[in-house]
Order: C-alpha cells, then structure tokens, then sequence
C-alpha cells in the first residue's frame, strides 16, 4: 500500500507518518500493494482531523475523524475503513469483471455472513420544481431535513443541498 500524506496547519514528522503507516497500512490484507491512500493531516484549534480517502476502480473508501489528539483520530480513521470494508465486502466487487482490483481476492473470497444487507425500506415521491439553491436551502430548513434534491433554475440540472458541520450548507451538482 501506498500513502500521499499531506498537513495543513501541522507538520508531517516522522512520527506522524510513522503512525499513519502503521495504523492505516495494517488495512493491507484487504488492498494490493499498488493501492494509494490519501492521508490529509489538519488542525484547527484543539480540533485534530484526519481524512483518508482510498480509491479502488469506481469507488471510493473513505473516513473522516476529529478528535483532540491526532495519533488517535488516526486510530479511529482506520477502525471505520476496516468496519466499511468489512460491511461493503459484497459490493465493493465489480459484477462485470467479477474482481475489484484494488481488493485483495483472498479478502473478497473469505465467506462472510451478509448481516449487514441494504434494505430501502420507503421509497418517498415528489415534484421537482426548478429554484435557486438559496431558495432550496431554506426550503430544506423549513421542512427539517439535512439535505434537499432541488432543479437548479440557473442549469436545469438536478443538484442537492446540504447541511455541514458548523451550520453552514454546500451544494453538489453533477460534473459536465
């Protein structure tokens, strides 16, 4: 496995990377060893945040952690990938090649009771009217959600609001 480690507001020492690789490269018995994971190191205040982002052909693994001391935002980092990995096992295999080749095929082999199974449970119908994402923000706040799927009036294109930490909102659009 591979690692492109990177800080902001913190330098990257050598124990620092030491860790990273150690506790996030013990995930190599589930990726091969061309596998890259991108490693973003950052501080902000007391606030010690890690992100990892591990693409494997179509998809993308990824963990967020904060905590008050990075070594073990690390450690928690590591713990989600390897619980994502675990629950995802079945669908992180491509049905058309029938292998993901970032995955180790010993891992995707292993036989593994499927407890974790995705089951939509409702399925919810609406109109899409075509709005502004400010106006789609606040209709968002004003019905109590986290998020809202809205027709942009500006590209005629479907995009969502969202609610982030902080209070604050972001919006994703698809990519032309």
């Amino acid at each position: 496995m591979r690692f492109a480690i990177v800080g902001k507001n913190i330098d990257v020492t050598p124990g620092l990377k030491e860790a990273v690789e150690d506790k996030i490269g013990k995930l190599e018995k589930y990726f091969t060893e061309d596998t890259l994971a991108n490693v973003a190191l950052s501080v902000d205040k007391d606030k010690h945040k890690i992100e990892v982002t591990i693409p494997i052909k179509g998809k993308i693994i990824r963990a967020e952690q904060i905590s008050s001391d990075m070594y073990v935002s690390i450690d928690l980092a590591a713990e989600v990938i390897e619980r994502q990995l675990k629950k995802y096992r079945s669908k992180l295999i491509d049905k058309k090649h029938d292998e993901a080749s970032s995955i180790r095929r010993e891992f995707l082999e292993t036989e593994v009771p499927d407890d974790d199974e995705i089951k939509i449970e409702r399925v919810k119908r609406f109109d899409i009217k075509p709005m502004y994402a400010e106006d789609a923000a606040i209709q968002m706040e004003l019905l109590g959600h986290n998020f809202f799927v809205f027709i942009n009036a500006e590209t005629d294109q479907v995009n969502v609001v969202y609610k982030r930490k902080g209070n604050s909102y972001g919006l994703i659009e698809p990519e032309n």
